[in-house]
């Protein structure tokens, strides 16, 4: 499998804990940081969970 980018655009102050702690799990820990991770089945489940936060493209 390829690997995609994963930039984190929206603050996730307000939204749950568990939504904080994806993003924390992704290698996400400040605002515009971008991280380049593998493309499986797991990582696009914790993607799905914080959409709303992240911005993906094609690495």
């Amino acid at each position: 499998m390829g690997q995609i980018k994963v930039t984190w655009k929206r603050s996730a102050i307000g939204f749950a804990k568990d939504q904080k702690e994806t993003l924390r799990a992704l290698g996400l820990r400040r605002l515009n940081q971008t991280v380049v991770k593998e493309d499986n089945p797991s990582i696009r489940g914790m993607l799905r969970k914080v959409e709303h936060l992240v911005h993906v493209e094609e690495a």
